[in-house]
């Protein structure tokens, strides 16, 4: 596991807040590419972040500059191939304009850029991204990426039970 030791006060329980938003990318057609909806569908069955707002969308919209100028902390989701990545990290996004805009592709930090040049804000932005390896036309995730998934989901969980204890 990559843990995201440059962020160790980061819980669940950060994101519990109306003023927040979990952004889940993927396909759940695609195996692991599914991982960041899988990480919403955890967080509602085991009532987590009950407070926060949470979507799920295939890929990144240039509206979603809009949708993040509401909030005061997001968290996006997604599936990585790196190899680097054992099972999870979490990073902290910095806005960007990177030409990443194309009909099926924009990236977090040119989202962040367009917010804060259209809108002139910026909430605070974190991405997890956890190691998928199957990218195949099917449903489910592999065991692997079910593994990280847990990791995920159990890391940030448990320092939120430190936290509040």
């Amino acid at each position: 596991m990559n843990a995201p030791a440059e962020f160790p006060y980061v819980t669940l329980a950060d994101f519990d807040d109306p003023s927040t938003l979990i952004y889940g990318i993927g396909n759940v057609g695609r195996q692991d590419d599914g991982l960041g909806w899988a990480f919403i569908d955890r967080l509602e069955a085991e009532s987590l972040c009950s407070g926060a707002e949470v979507q799920r969308h295939y890929q990144l919209h240039l509206e979603d500059a809009d949708l993040i100028s509401r909030k005061r902390k997001v968290l996006f989701i997604d599936a990585t191939k790196d190899a680097s990545v054992a099972s999870f990290s979490l990073e902290r996004a910095e806005p960007r304009m990177d030409f990443s805009f194309t009909s099926h592709a924009i990236s977090i930090p040119s989202i962040m850029a367009t917010c804060q040049r259209c809108f002139q804000c910026l909430p605070e932005v974190y991405v997890l991204a956890i190691r998928g390896y199957e990218w195949e036309l099917r449903m489910g995730l592999t065991p692997q990426a079910r593994h990280n998934l847990d990791d995920a989901i159990a890391h940030f969980s448990m320092r939120a039970e430190r936290q509040t204890s």
